[in-house]
């Protein structure tokens, strides 16, 4: 299934995590997460769960932001919703590095929370989307 619906869950839930991230609330955006979330950052470790996402965030060179774009959404059933999202990240030098980001949201009670998030650099015409330096996390 697929819809809007979907793709308008997402986009308040990244909405959210953009604004925490922005701001940098690593306790925010670990509360987006279900407690037996996967996540996988740009980094090669695995991680478990909001405390995971915490210390993860928690070690953003504060000042670097992201700007969110949802680009597609679908319905795998009426409590769980994934999709594909474009990030821009850009670090205090000004460094910009741009992230494909899949998520995979479910309902839990009222609320929709991150259950699965994976990210990976996003290559532009065959070349390293990334200007200068590494990502930012």
């Amino acid at each position: 299934m697929t819809g809007t619906g979907a793709t308008d869950v997402l986009t308040r839930l990244l909405h959210d995590w953009q604004q925490a991230f922005n701001a940098h609330r690593p306790a925010e955006i670990a509360a987006l997460f279900s407690q037996d979330a996967l996540f996988q950052g740009i980094s090669p470790q695995l991680g478990h769960g909001p405390q995971e996402v915490f210390d993860y965030y928690a070690r953003v060179v504060r000042g670097t932001t992201a700007q969110v774009e949802v680009v597609s959404g679908g319905r795998l059933s009426e409590e769980i919703v994934h999709g594909f999202a474009e990030v821009t990240f850009t670090a205090p030098t000004g460094d910009v590095h741009l992230i494909c980001l899949s998520v995979v949201a479910k309902r839990a009670g009222g609320s929709w929370l991150i259950h699965q998030y994976h990210a990976s650099t996003r290559h532009v015409g065959g070349g390293s989307a990334v200007r200068a330096g590494g990502p930012p996390m």
